[in-house]
């Protein structure tokens, strides 16, 4: 008897997964589509500039050899999450040579050209989004320009595609930053961020977001949402997030550890108190309570080794956030650090975590109501 509303639910996400686009015209308000050549530019946009290219080859020999996912000019590539600033470190480039370099750059000209070229890994394209009434409607956007794990990233489209079968939702798969328009957004309770790394978004689409999120939406990031070295648009890992990115330990990626349960947080509910599990631990630049976050899972570091020798700042000491909650006006956020294994998708935990925390951000609309942030 269960079988057959199993199915049918399954049968809506299913039909709803597969979001067809609409085509659109090239994208012309992408970010830094005019802003001049520097050593904080993102890496890609130098390398796709022959005249920048030129100046980078001195100090990196191996670039134009670098693999594709590092060094690429088409996403996914690490270098749209990185800058020859912040590049320097792992090339072992001096910080005078980068200035250097920095001047070089700024004498050359933006050309249309190069306008066009910046703009490529964006898009207009808008996906068919139909809500379904009398269900939570979940829109997960999975469109990713920088750092792409595809176990993780796929593990976790597995799991939430059995997750709204089991709860009854209807859900939408897209990698098209063209969903993030007013009447796109309109139909949907929540946006979940599947790993997406990288600069993702136009203008115009940053703003209608930040507009449907502060009155009312809601946001849920997964891992790599908020594990870029350097970001381009500061409202999402200052505000959206509340932290930004440390890093991992190198040594050790993967290590056991133990995370704490805040069991007064409402996303506690059939948690135990406190869980082991191996995973790449994150860390972060500030405590996300200091935006006024409140913590759902607290990672405890004595239980695994934060402090590589190269990273001193992994060590955040016994308050440790590594989930949480947070509202944006009316919008309701909901960020975790784990999910970078794929096998932790099956954690029972982890899954639990999840589940909670999207029907949170899609159904307590009166969790944020109020605030002023």
């Amino acid at each position: 008897m269960l079988l057959r509303p199993l199915l049918a639910s399954l049968t809506a996400s299913l039909a709803l997964a597969a979001a067809p686009v609409r085509a659109a015209a090239p994208v012309t308000d992408c970010p830094n589509r005019t802003a001049p050549f520097s050593a904080s530019s993102p890496l890609v946009d130098l390398l796709l500039s022959e005249p920048a290219r030129a100046l980078l080859r001195p100090v990196l020999p191996g670039l134009d050899k670098a693999p594709p996912q590092f060094l690429g000019t088409q996403p996914p590539t690490f270098a749209a999450i990185l800058t020859l600033r912040e590049a320097r470190g792992f090339a072992g480039v001096s910080l005078d040579a980068v200035n250097a370099i920095d001047a070089q750059l700024r004498q050359l000209p933006v050309t249309p050209a190069d306008q066009i070229a910046r703009c490529a890994r964006f898009d207009n394209e808008v996906p068919t989004v139909t809500r379904v009434a009398g269900k939570s409607n979940i829109l997960v956007f999975e469109k990713i320009n920088g750092f792409k794990d595809t176990p993780s990233v796929d593990a976790a489209h597995a799991m939430l595609l059995a997750m709204a079968a089991r709860k009854g939702w209807a859900i939408t798969f897209t990698d098209r930053g063209g969903a993030f328009n007013p009447k796109t957004l309109a139909k949907v309770d929540a946006v979940l961020w599947n790993n997406v790394s990288g600069d993702v978004l136009t203008l115009s689409q940053r703003a209608a977001f930040q507009t449907w999120l502060t009155r009312g939406g809601a946001f849920i990031g997964i891992h790599g949402a908020a594990g870029d070295p350097v970001y381009f648009w500061d409202w999402y890992p200052d505000r959206l997030i509340g932290a930004r990115f440390a890093g991992h330990p190198r040594t050790q990626q993967f290590q056991q550890a133990t995370v704490r349960v805040n069991a007064q947080h409402p996303l506690a509910k059939g948690l135990p108190t406190d869980w082991s599990m191996t995973e790449e631990w994150y860390s972060f630049k500030s405590n996300p309570r200091l935006a006024g976050a409140q913590p759902v899972l607290l990672l405890d570091e004595s239980t695994y080794a934060p402090n590589d020798p190269q990273m001193p700042e992994l060590v955040m000491g016994a308050d440790h956030p590594v989930a949480w909650t947070n509202c944006l006006g009316r919008g309701r956020v909901f960020y975790s650090a784990l999910g970078h294994r794929p096998e932790n998708y099956g954690l029972a935990p982890h899954v639990t975590l999840l589940e909670n925390a999207i029907t949170w951000a899609a159904t307590d609309r009166r969790a944020c109501r109020g605030t002023a942030r």
